[in-house]
């Protein structure tokens, strides 16, 4: 793993292209985010999927978020209605994963049995540096490998996945480091599936 300091404010342009020439060319990255350190890859390749799910002992029918740009990016990826809309309007970027209705343009070995994904747009210069770069979302999860146990410590992070991660976007430790609230939109119904650093009120604001 190839360790580099970036600053979450003003990240600097050369350490992106880095990180992107390593996403572009099937590695796994972990980066920050405005919640807590994730790992992200290629949405479009697929033994970059199948070794991020291998790492995080995952199925292909247990869901996986993808961190995009903006809401017209998510709207490739996810089947957006009004009603989800003016929430995510509302609430992105920000500490949330909204579950939506998958398009066909997600890959088959992403798909939940319900077929919906996770919409993430963090509120992270370092998150949208790489999405601008990339011009496609990322895969993310979490570099923690239960919710008993967060990962912050960059040490941690770095004897954990020394070996299977080919980047690490090293921000050292995150400013209080909660992982994201997680909220259903399905059928136009608002249902907290995990309450996290996204306060839930804001929601029916």
């Amino acid at each position: 793993m190839k360790s580099v300091e970036i600053h979450t404010e003003n990240p600097n342009p050369r350490t992106i292209n880095q990180a992107v020439k390593v996403l572009e060319n099937g590695g796994l990255l972990i980066y920050p985010t405005d919640t807590v350190y994730g790992i992200g890859c290629n949405v479009y390749n697929k033994k970059a999927l199948e070794h991020l799910y291998r790492l995080k002992g995952k199925s292909k029918f247990d869901p996986v978020s993808l961190v995009v740009l903006n809401i017209q990016q998510a709207s490739r990826y996810a089947r957006i209605s009004n009603f989800a809309y003016r929430i995510l309007r509302h609430c992105l970027p920000g500490p949330y994963t909204f579950i939506l209705p998958a398009t066909r343009e997600i890959p088959k070995l992403m798909l939940s049995r319900r077929k919906e994904v996770g919409i993430r747009i963090p509120d992270c210069n370092v998150s949208k540096a790489l999405l601008e770069a990339l011009n496609y979302p990322l895969v993310n999860t979490s570099v923690s490998m239960s919710a008993e146990e967060l990962l912050n410590d960059p040490v941690e992070i770095e004897d954990r996945y020394y070996s299977e991660v080919s980047m690490f976007l090293n921000a050292g430790w995150l400013p209080n480091p909660i992982e994201s609230t997680i909220v259903s939109l399905v059928n136009d119904e608002v249902e907290v599936l995990r309450e996290g650093k996204g306060d839930i009120n804001r929601l029916l604001e």
